[in-house]
């Protein structure tokens, strides 16, 4: 009798343990639920007073500092051309030109180029007439489903100046040369291998670039 009464209660014990700790957890989940948000979360952070200047128009903007410029471009501006693609500087398809330099715009804040000169995919064509990138891409399949097109294109205006300025990569044979370098196949895919296509369309772009820096020269 006295080792079943001890099972008996050992049992009951087990039982109001298990309760207990079910009861605890849906309090403590409840509570989680109805506590209101910390006041930084809720609040939002202050925004800051800003001027955007994108293919030569001025946009006036209220913006916090933790947006970046490639949500400003597309959500505050409605220049959708620039594309997410990692969000993670990775891909290369949401490069911008800032006063004529390449930048991966997911990585960089709106707030750094305040009433600066910003170039998007947008702002390449002159009216009617495109770009010699842009037409040279055309040309040559440089692209497939055109997602990382814009990236591409700015990214190769920018890498034909930057040879036509005489600035070196990692595959120039003499770095000491002050004179425009010029493009190969070789310099072309260096100087290209932060835009990522993954339909594959690299042997196209090659050669638009290619044609696109004789053009330009």
């Amino acid at each position: 009798m006295n080792l079943r009464f001890r099972r008996r209660r050992f049992g009951q014990w087990v039982v109001i343990s298990a309760v207990t700790g079910a009861f605890g957890g849906i309090t403590k989940r409840t509570i989680a639920q109805t506590r209101p948000a910390p006041p930084s979360t809720a609040q939002g952070l202050a925004a800051n007073s800003i001027k955007l200047r994108v293919n030569g128009k001025e946009y006036p903007l209220q913006i916090e500092s933790r947006v970046t410029l490639l949500d400003a471009l597309r959500d505050r501006i409605g220049l959708t051309g620039t594309k997410k693609g990692c969000d993670r500087g990775q891909c290369g398809a949401c490069t911008v030109l800032v006063n004529g330099q390449r930048i991966n715009s997911c990585l960089s804040l709106a707030v750094m180029y305040d009433d600066v000169e910003i170039t998007t995919v947008e702002g390449l064509a002159r009216g009617n007439d495109l770009h010699p990138i842009q037409a040279a891409f055309i040309k040559h399949d440089g692209f497939q489903c055109g997602y990382c097109t814009p990236g591409q294109l700015c990214s190769a205006v920018a890498a034909i100046a930057e040879a036509k300025a005489g600035t070196a990569s990692a595959v120039t044979a003499d770095v000491r040369k002050q004179e425009q370098v010029k493009l190969t196949d070789v310099e072309i895919r260096e100087r290209m291998s932060g835009n990522l296509c993954r339909c594959g369309a690299y042997p196209g772009i090659v050669s638009a670039v290619q044609e696109a820096s004789q053009a330009s020269s």
